[in-house]
């Protein structure tokens, strides 16, 4: 059976883009979808973030999105990364448009009564792309999960995809030339989860970034000596911290993610969006 990755990407609800595609689908019974969707997506930040993971995974995307530079930002990261996208509002607004002369709002949500819901998956969103790569360390005590990883072990891609379950993310990149801030010391281990890698899988994802970046494949980004030693510095932090850790080299965003969110309080993640 054929799998397909199929994100839906909305500044409202995203319930337009998924009926859509859900509708088209239901015609190729023989496939499998794996459905992911974003909603409120409302900058291009979180945008940004969301897109790289469709680019990992190689996903289709359908996208419902009032502003154009938005959704221009979709089809010309598709376009250059060679996955398929499917605008299902700026071909119909362009239509309508051009038929009265009139000029669209272009305001998100409009045919959606907003819930308290929604706007707290926005603000874990937000909350992400604030507290993402270690920007700012009072993020650490704010957070209701935070990642650890040396570069390259999908700490943003994951963060985002549990904001996405309504839980505030905070991501912190490790490096034995680089302190660690004070604050990750009073967070509570059982909210910490620290990321690995087999040095040869990391050394191939970072040679790749390498190689999108037009710079030298080989450096000592990319060397796999100090790629082990990376490694075992973060290994001693979280044999310090005392929390979860989690081999990401045979498993996908989702089933981190699962581990992670089974990990914590059910308190937690009740509040977590009914898709």
């Amino acid at each position: 059976m054929k799998q397909l990755d199929l994100f839906v990407i909305s500044d409202s609800s995203g319930e337009t883009a998924l009926t859509v595609a859900q509708t088209a689908l239901s015609q190729f019974p023989s496939l499998k979808v794996n459905f992911q969707r974003f909603p409120f997506i409302q900058t291009t930040s979180i945008l940004n973030g969301i897109l790289k993971l469709a680019g990992q995974k190689q996903a289709l995307i359908f996208h419902t999105l009032v502003d154009p530079a938005l959704s221009n930002l979709v089809i010309t990261f598709a376009r250059e990364h060679h996955l398929a996208e499917v605008d299902c509002l700026q071909p119909a607004m362009h239509t309508i448009q051009a038929l009265t002369g009139e000029v669209p709002e272009s305001v998100p949500g409009l045919v959606h009564n907003l819930t308290d819901t929604y706007f707290d998956r926005i603000a874990a969103m937000e909350f992400a792309v604030a507290y993402d790569d270690g920007k700012d360390p009072a993020g650490l005590l704010k957070a209701d999960i935070v990642i650890l990883g040396v570069s390259r072990t999908s700490k943003t891609p994951l963060s985002l995809f549990l904001a996405n379950r309504n839980l505030k993310v905070a991501n912190l990149p490790l490096a034995p030339q680089t302190q660690v801030p004070k604050e990750l010391w009073e967070v509570n281990p059982n909210r910490i989860f620290g990321l690995t890698n087999r040095p040869e899988l990391l050394r191939k994802i970072r040679q790749e970034r390498m190689i999108s970046y037009g710079l030298p494949v080989e450096s000592a980004y990319s060397d796999t000596h100090k790629i082990q030693e990376e490694l075992d510095y973060a290994d001693q932090i979280y044999k310090k911290i005392g929390c979860l850790v989690i081999d990401v080299s045979n498993k996908s965003i989702e089933e981190t993610a699962t581990i992670i969110m089974e990990s914590l309080d059910p308190k937690l993640i009740s509040h977590e969006f009914d898709r």
